[in-house]
């Protein structure tokens, strides 16, 4: 197949190199036309603009720092969307806005191409190895049809909805790593506080239960129906070992800010009366404040 690629930094230049070793014809354009020299030695062709990207490729992809620098590539002179027509596929990888790809793909198809977005997941070790996680928004029958070009640069291939539910994947689930990680790093630094080794802490996080019983595998029991008044870990010794691990923070002078806005959660949700619940139920609290059902 012949494919565009707009964009070959950090991320876009292994991903633009994997679609030429998967057997992919490429021509690629960037502003800092030095970064295609490795892809063009490779036989990438160059082409000037993006208007030309999306003049010789049927499908163009782009992986570009964020929704101004998208905008720009798509609408802006000599963008895409003067190259697109019918027949035409955009897909766009990087991180954005879903309301601002839903506004740009009602433009992009009315050229009478179709669009995708389509984020990814991984990082540089990720784009080298051709392992990135692609959660694709837009028509279920043009990501199938493309599948072949989402398998040359990922493996985890998530069809997540129209148009924008990809991003809507990718930003959720980056809320959720990044805010885990900085729970663990508040965690790490009382710990070394209090008077843990760090290695020894790593190793207690790898053999308790965050490493042995992550929350991933309990989540699927959440979303498929399960039964919070049989508790596995009750809320009332959640909320308690939440509690005494803020109180040795404070006497180490190690503050834990994400931790004590889980007590709290978990405080409201003993003042519901589910304390001889599985801690889980506060799941009901983020159905309720988001004003949707989690579970099915």
């Amino acid at each position: 197949m012949r494919i565009g690629f707009i964009g070959l930094g950090n991320m876009g230049g292994p991903m633009a190199r994997n679609l030429m070793k998967a057997g992919h014809d490429l021509v690629a354009h960037d502003l800092d036309e030095a970064k295609t020299a490795p892809h063009r030695e490779a036989g990438a062709e160059w082409a000037e603009s993006p208007e030309e990207v999306a003049r010789r490729a049927p499908v163009v992809l782009t992986s570009l720092p964020g929704p101004d620098e998208v905008e720009a590539v798509a609408l802006g002179p000599q963008g895409l969307a003067q190259g697109l027509g019918p027949g035409s596929v955009y897909i766009d990888t990087s991180t954005g806005s879903p309301s601002r790809i839903r506004k740009l793909a009602e433009r992009i198809e009315a050229t009478g191409a179709r669009m995708l977005d389509a984020p990814v997941s991984g990082g540089t070790i990720g784009a080298e190895a051709g392992t990135l996680a692609v959660m694709v928004g837009g028509d279920e029958e043009t990501f199938h049809a493309l599948r072949p070009v989402f398998e040359a640069i990922g493996e985890g291939i998530i069809h997540a909805g129209p148009i924008g539910a990809g991003t809507v994947a990718k930003l959720a689930h980056n809320s959720i790593s990044l805010t885990t990680r900085i729970v663990v790093q508040e965690g790490m630094a009382l710990a070394a506080k209090a008077g843990v080794r760090p290695e020894v802490m790593l190793q207690a996080l790898r053999e308790a239960a965050f490493g042995k019983q992550t929350l991933l595998r309990q989540i699927p029991d959440v979303v498929f129906g399960r039964d919070f008044e049989t508790p596995r870990f009750t809320l009332n010794l959640a909320r308690k070992d939440l509690r005494l691990g803020q109180e040795l923070a404070e006497e180490a002078g190690a503050p834990m800010e994400l931790a004590a806005m889980a007590l709290r959660v978990q405080e409201e949700g003993v003042r519901r009366g589910w304390g001889d619940w599985d801690n889980l139920s506060t799941f009901m609290l983020a159905e309720e404040r988001a004003g949707v059902e989690i579970r099915t």
